[in-house]
């Protein structure tokens, strides 16, 4: 799987990460909140912060304790949850496929792991088949080539402030009453 882009749930504007399956035509949306969509869009900037965020202290980490992260794998869909798990590889035994270590995680900080460390994106096929959906490719090279501009052009002070207008836009909703929505 790749990760295809970070699209907003038009209903609630939560942000959904959309993974696209190796033959293009089917990616699986998964809704994430915004703080997991700024650190996988924080993974493609690459940004060298003075303040590093908490993936990318797990990266160095991994380097620390010479590990190195062979592959995401989400494995499951339980009650409207992805599940996924880490496998670790220590970096001495590259060619070992036997030694391969395993941590359950959350499948946005999984997916924020993997872009920072450019490993595979792994989903089993039960998981595509249940929570798939068709993809337009014309449509979708479109919307990757605007993703990308917009991730170029985006600062973290752009991405706060799309996040808090986001956040107030939804107060606002709530807090309406029947008359007046």
């Amino acid at each position: 799987m790749t990760v295809a882009g970070i699209a907003l749930d038009t209903s609630n504007h939560s942000p959904i990460v959309l993974l696209r399956d190796p033959s293009g035509c089917r990616q699986v949306p998964i809704w994430i909140d915004h703080e997991q969509a700024h650190n996988i869009v924080a993974g493609f900037k690459q940004s060298n912060e003075d303040r590093p965020l908490s993936h990318d202290l797990m990266v160095s980490l991994l380097k620390a304790g010479d590990l190195r992260l062979d592959r995401v794998i989400i494995h499951s869909l339980q009650l409207n949850t992805f599940q996924a798990v880490l496998k670790l590889r220590p970096k001495e035994n590259e060619d070992e496929t036997n030694n391969l270590m395993e941590i359950q995680a959350r499948p946005s900080d999984a997916i924020a792991l993997a872009v920072r460390t450019k490993c595979r994106i792994w989903m089993l096929e039960q998981v595509v088949i249940e929570a798939s959906i068709p993809v337009d490719e014309e449509a979708d090279v479109h919307d990757q080539n605007e993703f990308k501009r917009f991730l170029e052009d985006l600062s973290p002070a752009d991405l706060i402030q799309h996040l808090e207008n986001s956040d107030q836009i939804n107060d606002n909703t709530f807090n309406q009453t029947d008359s007046e929505k």
